[in-house]
């Protein structure tokens, strides 16, 4: 078996991860299911995987050796780009790989809507996109990159851990970062990135506290900012935000946010009619009373203020899944499924 058969049908199968595991078949996760293909792969056949996969992407494979973990993306021309999680388990070697496609697809075809595309917009402040793993928050990031670097005549620098999509420079000029292969961590690429003139930073995900002082302090001094967190809705985030610093800096931090913020968008996959994965959004954009709120910590009623302020370009989670459900995309029982308010859901969909 060659890697390069399991990436080319990965492909062909329109596969959005591979999981290669001791004891289990080549899996392809496809529209948020797992299919199996073949027999089961043996230590022995993972290993020689693991080392096709380093000779393609010209890697030494001494991190994996040593940690027992290791990420790092490469690009087949014919193929696509793929990121790669290399790892130890039960002490057999496996990798789990995703496809990620040169050509970055519309907005409009990838259903996500003009309301998250305009905060690309925007000269100055931060911009999180936020979800689970698997969410898709990569993409709407690319997606809101190329915006910039498509009308804009800005200096985008991104800081990504590992580099997924490519972007050509356009009416703009995109510096791509990656960390381990180009810079340290994030706190160090940040620090760096703010002599590097730019006018937009994408932070690929913002890990720990010292990243988020930087991120907010960069927005702060006129940039544009562009990261994840790992939560779901506006409130969630800027909670963990907040805890994530000890009790006395937390009333600094949510002054700072609440100055800092244009927009939270929060994000996740359900299964559409045509049973493909379909992104739904919340998004919250930056009023006196979402400001208020963040400062005088009062996170907890967002979710409300959401739901509420859909002339300020808001929308909660459930409206979003209720517009998908009326516009037939998904079926009533997804979005049920999906709702946080499911009386609320119930009364709407009857």
């Amino acid at each position: 078996m060659r890697i390069y058969d399991v990436l080319r049908e990965a492909i062909i199968k329109n596969a959005s991860d591979i999981l290669l595991i001791a004891g289990l078949p080549v899996s392809y996760k496809i529209n948020g299911g797992i299919t199996r293909v073949g027999e089961r792969l043996l230590p022995a056949e993972l290993s020689e995987l693991v080392a096709q996969t380093y000779e393609l992407a010209q890697r030494d494979i001494s991190t994996l050796q040593i940690t027992g973990d290791d990420d790092f993306s490469f690009g087949l021309r014919e193929l696509a780009r793929f990121r790669v999680n290399a790892l130890r388990q039960r002490g057999t070697l496996g990798l789990v790989i995703r496809a990620v496609p040169f050509t970055l697809p519309a907005p409009e075809f990838l259903n996500i809507p003009e309301q998250v595309m305009e905060f690309a917009g925007f000269t100055h402040g931060m911009v999180l996109i936020t979800g689970a793993a698997g969410s898709g928050k990569t993409t709407t990031l690319a997606c809101l990159v190329d915006r910039i670097n498509s009308t804009r005549n800005a200096h985008v620098v991104t800081i990504e851990d590992p580099i997924e999509y490519l972007h050509p420079h356009k009416m703009g000029v995109v510096t791509q970062r990656e960390l381990s292969l180009d810079t340290k961590d994030y706190q160090t690429a940040l620090r760096a990135a703010l002599r590097e003139v730019p006018d937009v930073i994408l932070v690929g995900e913002m890990r720990d506290t010292e990243t988020i002082r930087a991120a907010v302090t960069a927005a702060e001094t006129g940039h544009l900012v562009i990261s994840t967190l790992h939560t779901t809705g506006a409130a969630n985030t800027i909670d963990r935000i907040i805890d994530s610093f000890d009790a006395r800096q937390q009333q600094q931090i949510r002054t700072q946010l609440s100055q800092a913020l244009v927009g939270v968008v929060s994000q996740k996959l359900v299964i559409s009619k045509e049973e493909k994965l379909l992104p739904v959004f919340e998004i919250m954009t930056m009023t006196n009373a979402a400001r208020n709120m963040i400062r005088e910590s009062k996170a907890h009623q967002l979710d409300n203020l959401i739901a509420t302020s859909s002339a300020a370009g808001m929308i909660s989670m459930d409206q979003s899944l209720l517009r998908l459900a009326k516009e037939g995309l998904i079926t009533e029982e997804e979005a049920f499924h999906h709702a946080s308010d499911g009386d609320w859901m119930k009364k709407k969909l009857q």
